[in-house]
């Protein structure tokens, strides 16, 4: 008997089974953006800018191990809705389990290894004398928390991917206002600083991870954590891997390419990094809210190629386009409208307000595009189409922004010239995401209606 949270993936309006699953992973990544916002929010108000660059400075290396936990995530989402839609339930168990141990062990590992060679770490994403203290400080203690980040982030994706979307925006939604709430108390009640930022950081991810392997543990989930199910062959490392490594590259390139971003920076100054970390903060408003709409499809657009109904998934598709451009433009207006005030809130010297103004409206350019940017990702990754996945991930932040940065370094003098590299890579992106999905979709989409 099929299960009746799937119903709504097969048979429910095209409309309402949109909604119904970019509403939960929506709200999830707006929870993600307020705990990012909270953790430079609180940080500023010590009125300490160093302390400011210092956590932009090791977000870079955060971004890394959520990699790790997109890749599993997203890899195990794309698989198992296509499992589900084929009707082959033992093998979404399966790669449920497989997707659990896996990312565990990579987390225990990277754990221990941040711990040894913290230091260097630090100076390698571009810690000065004056933020080394405060990034080593930081990191030390988030390394604590990398295993339940990377199993939080792996199943707040594949949840998604048995129909459970409001279940996995619960389990976000736990861990990131738990961290909301002890920032303020661990930062600036304790006077812990970024300690408490750090603290407050694991903790989060730890009750996140603890309510999905409630979940996954009771009788409500299809899935399975069981070690018993662990497979690596028939198709499902492979499976994982394919849309898995070109989705999570994105994000180890996005970290590469902070690292690179802040290096450059360096040259303006401290106070330029600690503007342009904020900058990207106030992007992420609109980024944020658009990746939800992305992946919130990706379950059901796999479900529909699973079960080759053609009509639905072009349907489904054209309905997401139009309301993420919608929302696009209007995340772009509130962004750069407001640019000011959202800037203000996190940095009070004078210098790092100026350079986070200017940065937070260039960056905001690339807000008309970046709906149908995330909409075109999540498509191809439905399909599991391994190569297009993996040409426009490393594109992005990869073959076409660190090419750009370069450039722009050398010809421009002012930072605000060069951090204009990023919108013209969003759009070049966009416009390769839409040329990749026409050759996937006719490629691997081949069946009659």
């Amino acid at each position: 008997m099929k299960e009746k949270t799937l119903d709504i993936f097969e048979n429910a309006p095209v409309p309402k089974a949109v909604i119904s699953n970019i509403i939960p992973s929506v709200i999830s990544m707006i929870m993600v953006l307020l705990y990012n916002l909270a953790d430079t929010f609180f940080i500023g108000q010590t009125k300490n800018a160093y302390m400011v660059a210092a956590v932009s400075i090791a977000t870079p290396v955060f971004l890394l191990f959520m990699a790790v936990g997109m890749l599993f995530g997203i890899g195990g989402t794309s698989l198992i809705s296509r499992m589900l839609g084929e009707g082959k339930e033992e093998k979404a168990k399966q790669t449920s389990s497989f997707c659990f141990w896996t990312g565990l062990t990579i987390g225990v590992i990277a754990m221990v290894v941040i711990w040894l060679c913290v230091t260097p770490i630090c100076r390698l994403v571009g810690a000065s004398e004056d933020t080394l203290g405060y990034a080593s400080q930081y990191l030390n203690i988030v390394a604590a928390g990398i295993p339940f980040l990377i199993i939080s982030n792996t199943f707040s994706n594949v949840i998604r991917s048995e129909g459970r979307a409001k279940t996995a925006m619960s389990g976000m939604i736990i861990g990131n206002l738990m961290n909301i709430i002890l920032d303020p108390v661990m930062i600036l009640g304790f006077g812990w600083n970024v300690a408490g930022a750090a603290i407050a950081t694991v903790l989060g991810n730890v009750f996140s991870a603890a309510f999905y392997l409630a979940h996954l543990l009771s009788k409500r989930s299809m899935l399975s954590i069981r070690p018993g199910d662990y497979r690596v062959r028939g198709r499902i490392a492979v499976g994982v891997m394919a849309i898995g490594i070109p989705a999570s590259l994105n994000s180890i390139l996005m970290s590469m390419s902070n690292v690179l971003i802040n290096k450059v920076m360096t040259r303006f100054g401290d106070m330029a990094v600690a503007g342009l970390g904020v900058a990207m903060k106030v992007n992420m408003i609109a980024v944020m809210l658009l990746i939800g709409v992305g992946s919130g499809i990706q379950p059901l657009l796999g479900y529909c190629f699973g079960a080759r109904n053609r009509k639905r998934y072009r349907a489904v598709l054209k309905f997401s386009l139009c309301l993420a451009f919608c929302l696009s433009l209007v995340m772009t207006v509130i962004c750069y409208c407001f640019a000011g005030p959202l800037v203000s809130a996190f940095l009070d010297n004078a210098d790092a307000f100026t350079f986070g103004m200017s940065f937070s409206r260039i960056y905001i350019l690339s807000g008309p595009v970046l709906g149908i940017l995330f909409v075109m990702i999540n498509a191809i990754q439905s399909t599991g189409a391994a190569v297009p996945s993996l040409i426009l991930s490393i594109s992005r932040q990869g073959l076409l922004y660190m090419p750009i940065l370069f450039i722009f370094n050398r010809i421009f003098d002012t930072a605000r010239y060069i951090a204009m590299a990023q919108p013209v890579t969003d759009y070049l992106a966009a416009a390769l995401s839409v040329i990749l999905f026409i050759i996937t979709y006719k490629k691997y989409f081949v069946e009659p209606e």
